[in-house]
């Protein structure tokens, strides 16, 4: 996440209060199966965690790690509570002795220091199960953290830590990568660090011969660290693919998203070791990596990456804009048959950007913005840094933290469900998860037919404003009428659906799910994505709610 000493005051506000509080073209492609369990009535547990990722322990329970060592439990994925407490140190809840055991990683970022003052120090964590990882009691298998350290909107480094227990006992175990540093001597403000990049692990790393090309000026050629080429070494998260590899994908803002493969077995960086360029003409850095997405300094951060079976491509997340209430934080999406990219969005264009000219706003599918419908009593705003989840019974969800527009910067964890579409691309439900199933076997024409409230994302931020919904009509003969107008069609015997709007083609799903309102009614949606990256949604509008 782009960070600034703003945010450090907003995150203090945040976790004091968390201590109080604690249709259709083509033919239908297969149908993932989908969860039957009992949908969830009444108020839900909502927690303050920023930048969640998720992960499904042993016993079935869900935890979502977030920036600042919040973590939350689940065992229903719309209820949570609290299972960790911040920096506490000693008796950190995940860490233990914080301070001593991440050690390595705060000597170059993070603790009590430059704009990471208070103990600000661990960011957008991001745990997986790794049954190759050798132990040092020489068994297999372990949950690797990885975890970002950041005491400037440059200089970060990223660590990792392992444990066979999924929320307690890490041990640190090596920091891979680190960003801001500079080729000769120079300090930030409030800092006591130098930024010399002898003081990273770059100068053993050209000393053992693992970066082949040696020291490369497009770092630093001085005192400045390259943000234009460079990245910010922090959000990491972890995948892996189709052949076994384990990668880390990770940035924010500065040079890019980046792609790094990691040894299974111990867990560290396998450096590509020599500069070059993609087919594509995409930058391979000796000591970074590959570059997947972003660049130039222009926003973009959080990336996940997502593999789906029933596709066969690999999924990057990734949110634009800044995090906080007012600046239009949003999330977007790309796909790729192979883990190293290219990405490409529904229009077919690529990740990576040309220049620093070049307007983000035109690559990637938005998935959502900020946005309200009649139903909800506030709107949600800047939701992002997302993670995306397929469960052993089937069901995507993607997970996102969101602020709201009657309460500046707060924040809380959020959790939707997300079906195929006939493209391809995982669509998004309107509301947050409450365990609704879809009908497998579609809806009744008089289920569908009516009136709805109506939400086109666009492909740009909304700022500071929100969407509110403009009013259409879906009716019996297959057409769409109102604000907008065209057709629309649910394939037979299936949820999907397919919208022609405004000579643009949208495909998604119809879902009858809960609302957010407080009576939590079973209301008829749809959601689907068009091939010029814009996200729609309808609500049905029921007069006797």
């Amino acid at each position: 996440m782009r960070k600034g000493k703003t945010f450090r005051i907003l995150m203090t506000m945040g976790l004091t209060a968390v201590l109080a509080v604690t249709s259709v073209f083509g033919t239908v492609p297969g149908i993932s199966p989908v969860k039957a369990s009992a949908a969830i009535s009444g108020n839900l547990n909502h927690v303050m965690v920023h930048d969640p990722s998720i992960i499904k322990g042993s016993d079935g329970t869900y935890y979502a790690f977030g920036t600042h060592i919040t973590t939350a439990k689940s065992s229903d994925l719309a209820n949570w509570t609290i299972c960790s407490n911040g920096y506490q140190t000693p008796n950190n809840a995940h860490f233990g002795n914080l301070s001593q055991n991440l050690a390595e990683s705060f000597q170059w970022a993070g603790e009590d220091d430059s704009d990471c003052k208070n103990g600000f120090a661990v960011w957008a964590p991001h745990v997986i199960w790794n049954e190759n990882y050798v132990n040092k009691d020489g068994t297999k298998g372990a949950y690797m953290m990885y975890y970002s350290v950041s005491s400037t909107y440059c200089r970060s480094a990223i660590g990792f830590a392992v444990s066979k227990e999924i929320d307690k006992n890490y041990q640190y175990a090596g920091t891979l990568v680190y960003s801001g540093f500079t080729k000769v001597s120079d300090f930030d403000h409030n800092s006591k660090i130098d930024k010399i990049y002898t003081n990273t692990n770059i100068d053993e790393l050209i000393a053992d011969g693992t970066l082949k090309d040696g020291y490369n000026n497009n770092w630093s050629s001085g005192k400045t660290y390259n943000t234009d080429y460079a990245p910010n070494a922090i959000d990491p998260t972890l995948f892996y693919d189709t052949d076994g590899r384990l990668w880390m994908t990770y940035g924010s803002w500065s040079g890019g998203i980046y792609l790094l493969e990691l040894n299974p077995q111990t867990g560290e960086a396998i450096y590509p070791g020599k500069n070059g360029k993609t087919e594509d003409g995409r930058v391979i850095d000796e000591y970074f990596g590959t570059r997947i997405a972003g660049g130039h300094t222009i926003s973009g951060e959080g990336p996940f990456i997502l593999y789906d079976a029933e596709t066969d491509y690999y999924y990057l997340y990734m949110t634009y804009e800044y995090l906080d209430s007012i600046s239009g934080y949003n999330m977007r999406l790309f796909r790729s048959k192979k883990p190293e990219g290219p990405y490409l969005d529904a229009a077919g264009r690529g990740a990576t950007l040309s220049s620093i000219t070049d307007d983000h706003n035109k690559y990637g599918i938005k998935v959502m913005g900020n946005y309200k419908f009649d139903n909800m009593s506030n709107a949600y705003k800047s939701p992002g840094h997302n993670s995306a989840f397929i469960d052993s019974d089937g069901q995507r969800y993607l997970l996102y933290h969101t602020r709201f527009s009657n309460s500046g910067e707060y924040f809380e964890l959020r959790v939707h469900q997300q079906f195929m579409n006939e493209k391809g691309w995982p669509v998004t439900a309107v509301f947050e998860n409450r365990g609704d199933s879809i009908s497998k076997t579609g809806y009744a024409q008089d289920e569908i037919v009516g009136t709805y409230e109506y939400i086109n994302h666009g492909t740009g931020s909304n700022g500071n404003d929100f969407l509110t919904s403009k009013k259409i009509q879906l009716n019996a003969d297959g057409t769409v009428e109102g604000s907008v107008t065209g057709t629309w069609k649910e394939t037979e015997n299936s949820y999907l659906a397919t919208f022609v709007i405004n000579n643009v083609t949208y495909n998604g799903v119809f879902f009858k799910q809960q609302d957010e309102s407080g009576s939590h009614a079973m209301t008829m949606t749809f959601t689907a994505i068009g091939e010029n990256n814009e996200t729609i949604w309808g609500v049905k509008f029921e007069t006797n709610k």
